[in-house]
């Protein structure tokens, strides 16, 4: 598990902008299994993570939709809030970075580790908008 001192301002980049922190299975739980669209980020301390997953995330609410709600957990640190999630995530193999989008507690978009490394955040953001204009 990382240090809470590491992983504390990685969280903020995303609950400053308005996501929920969620810490445990049951928040999961209810953040996916909830009417309209819900985005779910799994964060990291990795570099993609803080140069194209949290920025891109971040930049893909300025489009004319958005889910209804946006949360987060942290892989290595909220580890069973990030096991919950991935139960979710099927047939996704886990892995973090990723994103993921439930339109009425289902899945309907996936982002996943391999699709973020060595893009942009503007890539990333991209990716979403087009689902968020689709799905939500």
């Amino acid at each position: 598990m990382y240090p809470e001192s590491i992983v504390m301002p990685m969280k903020a980049e995303l609950t400053t902008a308005g996501f929920e922190d969620l810490t445990t299975p049951e928040a999961v739980n209810a953040a996916i299994n909830t009417k309209g669209t819900t985005l779910v980020v799994i964060n990291s301390v990795c570099g993609c993570a803080a140069g194209a997953a949290r920025p891109g995330v971040k930049l893909s609410l300025t489009g004319a939709k958005n889910p209804s709600k946006i949360t987060t957990v942290f892989a290595g640190f909220d580890t069973e809030a990030v096991a919950e999630a991935r139960k979710h995530f099927a047939p996704y193999p886990p892995s973090s970075p990723c994103i993921a989008l439930f339109k009425d507690g289902k899945l309907v978009h996936f982002v996943e580790r391999h699709h973020i490394e060595g893009r942009s955040a503007q890539m990333i953001a991209d990716n979403l908008k087009m689902a968020y204009e689709e799905l939500c």
